[in-house]
């Protein structure tokens, strides 16, 4: 395991689309586990592969309750209300935004062994899924906020 660099904004493979996952062996469990350590080690609740250069439709989240990899996850329902939360990013230091996202959201998606599975997500769970998803597809939250504002460093830890 190691720790990746995260590519920061404006690097243009934040803005392409990733590949769908079709090979599940030593080299995906790797970079999950790679993903894992490096969003651990940038104090982060989520990552996509894009974001550590790698153009697959990977992510690992752990909003508190234990790390959730997903390969090609997509969103099948969601529910409720959307609600506007500050947001920030890995790829994007020193800004938040206030985006709009889905409370609860039904998801699809498969393990690192191509395992398929559904899991349901609400308010952080769903938000972080929500913007990594995003990641995938080439949308950054500066794209989508209502407002996007700068913060300090004290608050970039927060």
């Amino acid at each position: 395991m190691a720790i990746r660099t995260i590519v920061k904004h404006p690097d243009p493979v934040l803005r392409e689309k990733a590949a769908v996952v079709t090979k599940f062996n030593a080299n995906l469990h790797k970079l999950l586990d790679d993903m894992a350590d490096t969003m651990y080690d940038a104090d982060g609740v989520g990552l996509a592969a894009p974001q550590v250069g790698i153009l697959k439709r990977v992510i690992v989240m752990d909003c508190g309750d234990g790390l959730i990899e997903m390969v090609n996850p997509e969103i099948i329902d969601y529910k409720g209300e959307q609600f506007d939360y500050p947001e920030g990013c890995l790829s994007i230091p020193g800004l938040r935004g206030d985006v709009r996202r889905h409370k609860w959201i039904k998801l699809r998606a498969q393990d690192r062994d191509g395992n398929p599975f559904e899991m349901e997500a609400d308010d952080l769970l769903s938000r972080c899924a929500q913007h990594e998803i995003d990641h995938l597809n080439g949308v950054l939250f500066i794209d989508i906020a209502d407002r996007v504002y700068q913060i300090s460093p004290e608050e970039e830890g927060e």
